[in-house]
């Protein structure tokens, strides 16, 4: 697989690109013989454990489910299992408690970023600023828990964490956009049967292409069980495709990118005084006027730019991102993230981060345009996996012997749905908020997110052709963060209490 591949595979949460693959036509381990004995070591039933925190001085008493849900079909033949972890408070009356059914993106990544990191009970111990420290690793109290605010429940699609394929089942059945949708949609559909809860305010928060999802549930939880939602929250938003993926002749991603390397370059410093005395709010708002205005129409010109015109747009790139001016017209004005990644700070040796660019190390060599790794994903994926394989069976009391997939296999991804076409949900969404006027819907965005950028999600908010009582009921946030917005103390402290005020402007409005 060549270095773009890798980076444009996968819209996920901080978790290895790069680690080591299966040859695609391998089979899924779940349906192996060696696993089939695992999957009999396994836990068989949900285990029930109870649990109390304390919270800015709050005491919660809450039940942890964990296990598995059987996906079966209307003949009842058993097509997958699902694992999930769900925390209820205890006290509360089920009708009324809000439930909020949560997962990571990918396609192919487990629920155990947003869990572990962001809403759960419980959370991975990182310094303030969100670096984590040597192993051997270990979990805090989660005092911006979402648990003060509504039940959870994090799901891990098929393939992903513990969830796998029945035995005689071909994983490809749900490795797709089309196929995810209707596995997870099924899951919630049961959860909320077996489990009483249709009378509960439910809720979606999904991350990366967990937005996709989201979105995606939104109109095939409507349609296809007349399951309306109260809310969606979309953590690093990707709902069009389009606007992210740097193919040759899409322009749109350079000019949805610029602003981002714009805030980039301010943090480490390399812009002029005057700009760099600027809030990075403003920072970003000068970079998004110009790559909204004048750089799009330079790109829309293509060949036909006038030189002296082209001199001007490199010019101005170059004060908004300190990138050399001969390389920015060497490049056509035209600057993907991989090189981005290499050449911000190509004089010191080292390549920045892409879920989250505050974030640099050094590469293997410092010429090469590919990055070897993502110094934000190896700073958080060995503390995440390492503390939720001691979590879940020392606290949670789950036993198996199956491989706990943070990242699994899924490719590749199923996209027939819009062959020849950018994956678009939004419509999805906007037409679910037409059906069900009491549905509401929070963006999440970080200033330093180089694998969603903000402005990416910005314009696709702003062109869903929204009506004036229908974008009341959408809004955005922004945190001085990468794309795991919650990782250090200063951000998961906000994202909870806008959480806070976003739940309770629903619920008691």
């Amino acid at each position: 697989m060549k270095p773009r591949q890798l980076l444009t595979a996968l819209m996920v949460l901080p978790i290895s690109l790069f680690a080591q693959r299966r040859e695609q036509g391998m089979s899924h381990p779940a349906d192996t013989a060696s696993h089939q004995k695992a999957i009999l070591d396994s836990t068989s039933v949900p285990v029930i454990t109870h649990h109390t925190i304390t919270v800015h001085g709050e005491t919660i008493t809450y039940t942890a489910t964990t296990g598995y849900l059987y996906m079966r079909d209307e003949d009842g033949k058993l097509k997958s299992r699902i694992f999930f972890i769900a925390y209820t408070q205890d006290g509360e009356d089920p009708s009324v408690r809000p439930v909020t059914f949560t997962f990571n993106g990918g396609p192919g990544s487990s629920s155990v970023w947003l869990h572990m990191g962001a809403v759960g009970p419980e959370r991975v111990a990182l310094d303030e600023k969100g670096i984590a420290p040597a192993p051997p690793y270990h979990l805090v109290t989660n005092q911006n828990t979402w648990l003060d605010q509504t039940d959870l429940v994090f799901i891990d699609p098929v393939s992903t964490g513990y969830s796998r394929p029945a035995p005689g089942e071909n994983a490809s059945e749900f490795h797709g956009y089309n196929e995810d949708i209707q596995s997870v949609g099924d899951f919630i559909r049961l959860w909320v049967t077996k489990y009483a809860r249709w009378s509960s305010p439910k809720f979606i928060l999904g991350e990366s292409y967990g937005t996709t999802r989201a979105a995606g549930l939104s109109g095939f939880l409507q349609s296809r069980y007349s399951m309306y939602l109260n809310g969606i929250v979309l953590v690093s938003s990707v709902l069009n495709f389009e606007t992210i993926d740097f193919t040759q002749g899409n322009e749109w991603p350079y000019v949805f990118f610029l602003p981002t390397y714009a805030t980039t370059a301010w943090y480490y410093k390399k812009l002029s005084p005057e700009m760099e005395a600027k809030t990075v709010q403003e920072v970003a708002s000068q970079a998004e006027e110009f790559a909204g205005g004048a750089y799009a129409t330079a790109l829309l010109q293509g060949g036909n730019l006038d030189s002296s015109d082209k001199l001007s747009i490199a010019q101005r790139m170059h004060d908004l991102t300190s990138l050399p001016l001969d390389y920015i017209l060497k490049s056509n004005l035209r600057v993907p993230d991989h090189r981005f990644f290499k050449m911000l700070l190509s004089s010191e040796g080292k390549l920045i981060g892409r879920y989250d660019s505050r974030f640099s190390g050094n590469d293997l060599d410092d010429v090469g345009e590919y990055p070897r790794y993502d110094p934000s994903d190896v700073n958080l994926s060995g503390v995440f996996v390492a503390t939720f394989n001691d979590y879940v069976r020392r606290e949670l009391g789950f036993k198996t012997d199956l491989n706990y997939e943070s990242l699994a296999d899924v490719g590749p991804w199923d996209y027939k749905n819009v062959e020849n076409r950018f994956l678009d949900v939004s419509g999805t969404m906007h037409q679910a908020m037409i059906q069900n006027p009491y549905l509401h819907v929070w963006v999440v965005c970080g200033y330093f997110d180089l694998a969603t950028p903000f402005f990416n999600a910005e314009y696709v908010v702003s062109h869903m052709q929204l009506k004036p009582e229908q974008r009341q009921h959408l809004q955005i946030t922004y945190y001085e963060a990468g794309h795991m917005v919650y990782i250090s103390k200063s951000t998961i402290e906000k994202l909870h209490g806008d959480a806070v005020k976003f739940y309770g402007s629903i619920l008691h409005p």
